[in-house]
């Protein structure tokens, strides 16, 4: 009998290894691709320039923000509903919207140039929810979700690390640099996407192990936040929080240490190690089939990373740690919970509850939650703390989060082990539904 099943399985592990490779493969780069689109004008410093009294830099990020925030918005209906057919329009149509607006940017005067980085940010908002949307009900989804959160981490600092080299070795001003960048991203994406719409749907055995993924229309999304507003409303404050640090750390950096003591491609390597070390964990994690047990402990990871972040922030002139461990440090402690809510929490949420419905929408209403609070801490640090030194208002952001995310985290391990259907706390979740978690009606 083992001489019969071993070349079956052998034959199957073969071929989620080559589907791995292709889904995984595809989203990483696809979503690299948004990044280098996205996030290029970061490397730049806008030195002595202003926005109606504002810092520039500051401007701009606001303005690209106010953009990615709106598309958030709009992406919770448009994400929750997108069908299968739609989704390589959107990327193409998105990517180009894009590009365009980068071009005007350096063409246009300053400091008008800057309203076109509020239409970059417009185009991009939904990304990750469609590019997502690719790989979720599956039984690889973990390990295809891992990868593709790989680039989230990865790609922040290699865009930087892009624009540091292109501004270093190509001439261009700080204006046209991000165009320069994403002229190259814009056809590779569009390729990425189409590559995407050749994998096969989920199998039987897919849905019966993470539940059939469906669209949601308004009532279904109210009863759904409903029957787990406490739950959520932990977890997306403590997503907002993480969300205002590592925007704060990705835009801002060159303000916060000093870059002329580490070379272009810092942020890139240090990003990598750490994203590396996030993979593998939620590599082990791909192969534990409870669910319940999944979540806790991508909970109490993200706990001991937020209570060490705070710990850092408290004590970070004593530490005196290097600039290249700290960078390491800051994106690990902060990703590790922030990539596991955009990657494999959601999915297996879904799974241990069998809720019908789909992994984008709760993703992109965390990501509107989070950039929101974003929004409004620039604002409020540029209008009412213009002049406070960058590295101490981090540092203060470091401990006061790190706190309130870990305390908020605790509470959502409670609310699962309470809360969790019977089955999913003795094993693997049953294929077979349990009605009360179906429908809306039932919530």
């Amino acid at each position: 009998m083992n001489l019969l099943t071993s070349p079956a399985r052998r034959h199957r592990a073969m071929s989620d290894l080559l589907f791995i490779l292709w889904a995984g493969g595809a989203a990483l780069l696809a979503y690299s691709l948004v990044y280098a689109l996205r996030k290029p004008f970061t490397a730049a410093q806008f030195d002595g320039l202003t926005f109606f009294g504002m810092d520039y830099k500051v401007a701009v990020s606001i303005m690209q923000l106010l953009g990615y925030v709106l598309s958030k918005f709009l992406g919770i209906k448009f994400i929750s509903e997108l069908k299968p057919a739609g989704r390589l329009r959107f990327i193409i149509g998105a990517a180009a919207l894009s590009e365009v607006s980068l071009v005007f940017f350096g063409l246009l005067p300053v400091p008008w140039n800057i309203v076109m980085l509020f239409f970059n940010g417009l185009s991009l908002g939904c990304m990750w929810g469609v590019i997502f949307s690719f790989l979720e009900g599956r039984r690889t989804t973990d390990i295809l979700a891992s990868m593709m959160g790989m680039s989230m981490a990865v790609s922040s600092g290699v865009s930087k690390s892009l624009g540091l080299f292109t501004l270093e070795h190509f001439g261009v001003s700080e204006f046209w640099m991000p165009a320069l960048v994403g002229a190259v991203a814009f056809p590779l994406l569009s390729l990425t996407g189409w590559l995407m719409t050749l994998l096969p749907a989920p199998t039987a055995e897919d849905e019966a192990l993470r539940t059939r993924r469906k669209t949601l229309d308004g009532s279904e999304r109210r009863a759904l936040v409903r029957r787990f507003l406490p739950f959520l409303a932990a977890v997306f404050g403590a997503n907002l929080l993480l969300t205002v640090m590592r925007d704060i750390k990705e835009d801002f950096i060159v303000r916060i240490i000093d870059v002329s003591t580490i070379t272009s491609w810092t942020f890139a390597q240090t990003d990598t190690l750490a994203t590396v070390l996030m993979l593998a964990i939620f590599a082990l994690l791909a192969g534990v089939r409870n669910h319940l047990r999944v979540l806790c402990t991508l909970l109490g990871l993200s706990v001991a990373g937020m209570f060490a972040l705070s710990f850092i922030g408290a004590r970070c002139d004593e530490l005196q740690i290097p600039v290249v461990e700290w960078l390491f440090l800051q994106t690990f402690l902060i990703d590790i919970a922030y990539l596991s809510f955009q990657t494999i929490f959601f999915e297996r949420f879904i799974a241990c509850f069998r809720i019908a419905g789909n992994v984008g929408f709760f993703i992109i209403t965390i990501d509107f939650v989070g950039y929101v609070g974003t929004l409004g801490l620039l604002g409020f640090k540029e209008l009412a703390h213009a002049d406070m030194d960058w590295t101490t208002f981090y540092n203060g952001l470091n401990f006061y989060v790190g706190l309130a995310c870990g305390l908020a985290f605790l509470f959502s391990i409670g609310y699962l082990l309470v809360k969790a259907p019977r089955k999913s706390r003795c094993g693997a979740a049953s294929a077979e539904p349990e009605p009360a978690y179906l429908t809306p009606q039932t919530l």
